[in-house]
């Protein structure tokens, strides 16, 4: 049995600064341009797409009894799942709730107090702040904008020494819309062999991108690759909160024994409608690509217009780092802006960035347009 901790004590965590700014503002706001998912379809839209009746919707959730889903997933949904990468099975799958917990999981299973991490910044914040209040020594790679927001490899290299434990990338990244080709990525794969690192990549947005070049999976680049990702930003489904890791079989056991003290199961009716999606999920990605395609055409309208503005074109994802020419920090620009106009963007300094705010250009067009015109005059006024 563990000694008992000192009266008091707790595991010291990092606030969550995205979290919380979006907590603090999404539910106040008018113009929400911080959005990160793809617009949301409607049960509508997906049985549309499913080619599923609402009636037989109606009939396959009314005969289902309300007990616990699946322990990791049923096989027909991982089989959906690993039908996304190209070297994946069922049994390299585990479903979690949403991403978020995927990532987590794949934290807790791996990091131990002292393990060397290293993590690419800016990035989601669980891929630093988690590893550190486990008490690993943590070392963050900082994405440049003179490098297209790519991670420099030699300087990976330099950090990647023997005896890493875990390398955290994001691809494509937020908040940039940084996308790393199969060249980099195999690249990072080997730099990660060479120290014996696990290599942990966040793909929720893998699959979002302005061509028709795909990046892989690193699950499918390398023997000690993880991949991460969830419904909610390619499929435009966050409501489920589904989420699975793609992972070798040893390392999904080991997943598993955390899993059970924090998940049991994802629920049934999540799980239903993830596999509508995944069956339909070729329709879903056209109908994706093309608002993210027109979207960031009109995003990028804008900022080429504002002469305080500049950013690296995103390639990939749902979001964009801008900069901006203010006297003000990041974070009362955009507190002022959502005050004064209704409009939220996200603060560069939640995601330990100042000079930045991330805009979510997936959403609703019309929102974006009003948005960005709002944002315009804002400038006018600030110094």
């Amino acid at each position: 049995m563990l000694p008992a901790s000192p009266q008091g004590e707790c595991m010291k965590i990092e606030t969550f600064g995205v979290e919380q700014w979006m907590n603090a503002w999404e539910t106040k706001c008018t113009w929400n341009v911080a959005e990160t998912c793809v617009e949301s379809v409607t049960v509508e839209e997906l049985l549309d797409m499913a080619g599923v009746s609402p009636e037989q919707m109606a009939r396959d959730l009314s005969a289902k009894k309300l007990t616990y889903g699946w322990i990791e997933g049923s096989q027909k949904v991982r089989e959906l799942i690993a039908g996304l990468y190209k070297k994946q099975k069922a049994s390299n799958i585990v479903t979690t709730h949403g991403c978020i917990g995927a990532n987590m999981l794949v934290h807790g299973t791996l990091v131990e107090p002292g393990d060397h991490v290293i993590s690419v910044i800016p990035t989601y914040q669980q891929h630093y702040s988690i590893p550190e209040s486990f008490g690993a020594r943590i070392e963050t790679l900082r994405l440049k904008p003179e490098n297209g927001f790519l991670p420099d490899l030699e300087e990976l290299r330099r950090m990647a020494t023997p005896g890493t434990k875990l390398i955290c990338i994001n691809n494509p990244n937020n908040p940039t819309g940084a996308l790393m080709d199969e060249a980099m990525l195999r690249a990072i794969c080997e730099i990660a062999r060479e120290a014996g690192a696990w290599l942990l990549c966040d793909e929720v947005y893998r699959g979002l991108t302005q061509d028709d070049v795909e990046s892989p999976s690193v699950a499918d680049l390398y023997e000690k690759g993880i991949s991460t990702s969830s419904m909610s930003k390619v499929f435009s489904l966050a409501g489920l909160r589904f989420g699975w890791i793609a992972a070798p079989e040893a390392l999904i056991a080991q997943v598993l024994e955390h899993r059970d003290y924090n998940t049991i199961s994802v629920g049934m009716i999540d799980e239903y409608f993830t596999e509508l999606a995944l069956q339909a999920k070729d329709k879903l990605l056209a109908r994706n690509r093309a608002v993210i395609r027109e979207n960031l055409a009109i995003l990028d309208a804008w900022v080429q217009s504002e002469p305080r503005l500049s950013y690296v074109k995103p390639k990939a994802g749902t979001t964009a780092f801008v900069k901006v020419d203010t006297a003000l920090s990041s974070h009362e620009f955009c507190e002022r802006l959502v005050k004064e106009t209704g409009v939220m963007f996200t603060p560069g300094s939640a995601l330990h960035t100042e000079g930045y705010v991330r805009i979510g250009y997936a959403n609703n067009k019309d929102v974006l347009k009003k948005g960005l015109a709002l944002t315009s005059e804002f400038l006018k006024t600030v110094p």
